[in-house]
Order: structure tokens, then C-alpha cells, then sequence
């Protein structure tokens, strides 16, 4: 069969990859949540080969996943794991990193909330980073106004999903104990979110 495609996501996997080479290049364990048609995790795993990639998606979605993962045939990109954030424990693990792209605005605000629980709960160790792709906004006002008709569309479609506050996202990161690294405008109106591991003692 065909595999689902995404443009999206073939136009964004470059520029992404230029943030995560150096953002990664301390991981061994990336966590992937919400992989959809599998584009991102086949280009980084095939790009960063030190690191061990586990893409995950709700169960409904996994079939075409695994056809495209199976496809690649990459040694360090594992067979895909059903995840969905609002189930603890997450299934899928261990981990030093996670990464997620085009997730938070189909969420609900409470599993947007779970997902950074989740996150805090699975990336324990010092070095751990936490990457966010997306749309976002700031103190209340959308980049673009392309974006604020997209959160128009996302909003008929699903009334609790929506693009989410960048402040109010970085404090769900701070709650679990993550410090915002980077902060990076991509293309199409998207941001890279960054975050570390705060180091025991910092503020």
C-alpha cells in the first residue's frame, strides 16, 4: 500500500535537522512521540546514526508507521511502540531525549499538561533534553496571521485543541525541571523549543 505522505513534513525535516544535530549530539535515546507518517524519524535516524530512535504513536495509528519504519531498515530506528500521553506509565522507554513535532496544538490542554509529566517522569538523567516543534504563541498574540487562521481551523475542527501559549508551555517545562536552552524561529511560521535538564542547584 501507499504510504501516507506528509509535504509538512518533507519541507521542515531539513531545517529541523540542523537544530538537532548539535541539540543531540550528547543523547543516546531519543524518544519520539506522536511520529505520524514516520518522514522525521526515518531522515534523523538515518542522519544522527549514534542515536538509538523510538518512534511511538497512538495504537490507531500505527499500522503505516510501521510499514514505513520496516521500509527504511535503519539498525538504530526501532519498530515503532504504541504511546498515548494521557496512559501512565508511558509504554515507551528508557530515554535521554524526546522529541516531538506538530503534537501539542492537536492536544487537549490536560495532554499537553501529561505530556510534559510524562516527559519529566522518563528523562531522569542529567543530560536530558527536551525538543518541541511547532506553532506557538506569545504573551497572548500569534506570529503571523496565518497562524492565527490555522488556530481558527484547528479550533472547528477540535474545540480543545489549538496553537498553545509559548509562556504557559515553558512553564509546564520548568514545573518538571526543565530549563528553556534555545528558542529557535524555523520556516512556515514554527518554532524549535529547547529545553535541559536543569542542573541541580541552578535557578
Amino acid at each position: 500500500m501507499d504510504l501516507p505522505f506528509s509535504e509538512a513534513c518533507e519541507r521542515n525535516k531539513r531545517p529541523i535537522l540542523e537544530r538537532l544535530i548539535p541539540a543531540f549530539a550528547q543523547s543516546r535515546q531519543v524518544l519520539e512521540i506522536g511520529s505520524g507518517t514516520g518522514q522525521h524519524a526515518v531522515h534523523f535516524a538515518a542522519a544522527m546514526a549514534h542515536l538509538s530512535w523510538q518512534p511511538t504513536e497512538r495504537a490507531q495509528s500505527l499500522d503505516a508507521l510501521r510499514q514505513r519504519v520496516a521500509a527504511a531498515a535503519l539498525p538504530n530506528l526501532h519498530p515503532p511502540q504504541a504511546l498515548d500521553v494521557s496512559q501512565r506509565p508511558w509504554s515507551a522507554g528508557p530515554a535521554d531525549a524526546i522529541f516531538t513535532a506538530n503534537t501539542l496544538h492537536i492536544m487537549s490542554w490536560t495532554q499537553v499538561e501529561q505530556f510534559f509529566q510524562g516527559a519529566g517522569q522518563v528523562l531522569t538523567s542529567a543530560q536530558a533534553v527536551l525538543i518541541v516543534y511547532g506553532p506557538f504563541r506569545y504573551r497572548g498574540d500569534f506570529t503571523t496571521a496565518s497562524n492565527a487562521a490555522f488556530d481558527l481551523a484547528l479550533k472547528a475542527r477540535d474545540p480543545v485543541s489549538g496553537i498553545r501559549d509559548f509562556e504557559a508551555v515553558n512553564q509546564l517545562a520548568e514545573a518538571e525541571g526543565f530549563a528553556l536552552a534555545a528558542d529557535h524561529a524555523l520556516p512556515a511560521n514554527n518554532q524549535l523549543l529547547h529545553w535541559r535538564r536543569r542542573r541541580a542547584g541552578a535557578h
